[in-house]
């Protein structure tokens, strides 16, 4: 049975949530043909390039109150920083030197950054660093506003949807946040022209394995270009310090589902998986993953950055460490890849 529903994949057919949920059930059993074909088909796609980010985490300041977050906004404990326009643009001319050629910026979602001054800052980026792609990943906005960053030349944006379980997203969450609105930002995104990225938690508290199940299906009708796929890790000055840690065995096989599922998709291995799983970076790439996202943000915030508790920081997380991960990914049998690194359908669309 597992055979026949990774073959159902591999040829691009849908399964239902059920079907998908067999395969979890029963992943030790077909674990290792699951990665192989995910494999398969990400090297079919992208052959064995892994696209190389450079991460800015430019503000630990956040409106929001979510419940599984370091930095929300009851968190008194939090150490909070944002970076003005010239230490943002330090970081990238940074990671420019270093040959990187995609900046994300990544944030709470902190009111200073408005959109004037985040056009500015795009408009100067995407000015002195010819032909670098602009990322940016600051939460839920206005229409108008993920517009207006389109116009100022933002190429992609990550927002995350968490949970595609309406009910689970409202327990993880404050009660002014809804998952409609959620979807309502990832649909302007992706009509507005954004490559779009979204991604779920996995292990997150209340979490079951039938709404794992249900993130392919999810993910199959959205058809996002790019996926973030995470463990829960806890912190402790959040409600759900005592939960346990989200399983790296899991995230990896949600990893590899969710290649089959979209086989153009862009997929990272994530700082999280990292933190859970020493070897997170190459384990994900052996399970599809194409992406990764060394940190730019200067040391001195890097750690005031804390959405979880004992984030991985250092070696071939950080950027400065760029020889590293090439070496580590070389050895690996694969090729780092310093460019915009886009969507491969965008790419082709120029």
């Amino acid at each position: 049975m597992c055979e026949e529903l990774i073959d159902k994949l591999c040829k691009n057919a849908c399964l239902s949530a059920q079907e998908y949920l067999f395969l979890i059930q029963n992943r030790q059993s077909c674990s290792e043909s699951l990665y192989a074909a995910a494999r398969r088909v990400r090297d079919g796609v992208y052959g064995r390039k892994v696209y190389i980010r450079g991460l800015i985490e430019i503000s630990s300041f956040c409106r929001n109150d979510c419940l599984y977050c370091g930095i929300r906004r009851s968190n008194k404990a939090a150490q909070r920083y944002r970076l003005d326009e010239n230490e943002i643009f330090a970081a990238a001319e940074k990671g420019y030197s270093l040959g990187l050629r995609t900046f994300v910026l990544q944030g709470g979602e902190d009111a200073y950054y408005t959109d004037e001054r985040l056009c500015n800052i795009i408009r100067r980026i995407k000015g002195e660093f010819p032909g670098c792609a602009v990322t940016l990943s600051l939460g839920e906005r206005q229409r108008e506003s993920y517009e207006r960053l389109r116009a100022a030349g933002a190429d992609r944006y990550l927002l995350r949807h968490e949970t595609a379980n309406p009910a689970h997203y409202s327990r993880l969450h404050p009660p002014r946040m809804s998952f409609e609105n959620r979807l309502r930002c990832l649909e302007s995104l992706k009509s507005l022209g954004y490559q779009t990225g979204a991604g779920f938690m996995v292990g997150s508290p209340f979490q079951t394995e039938e709404m794992l199940a249900r993130e392919l299906p999810f993910l199959k009708r959205l058809e996002p270009q790019m996926v973030g796929i995470g463990p829960f890790v806890p912190h402790c000055e959040t409600p759900f310090a005592a939960y346990a840690q989200g399983s790296a065995e899991l995230t990896l096989f949600m990893l590899a589902l969710t290649r089959l599922t979209l086989p153009d998709v862009l997929l990272p291995a994530t700082t999280a998986l990292s933190t859970v799983d020493g070897n997170g970076r190459i384990d994900g790439m052996n399970a599809g993953a194409n992406v990764v996202m060394p940190n730019l943000t200067p040391p001195k915030q890097r750690k005031k950055f804390s959405l979880y508790n004992g984030k991985a920081g250092s070696g071939a997380e950080a950027a400065e460490n760029l020889a590293e991960l090439k070496a580590q990914l070389k050895a690996a049998g694969y090729e780092a890849d310093l460019g915009r690194g886009d969507h491969i359908l965008r790419n082709h669309q120029g």
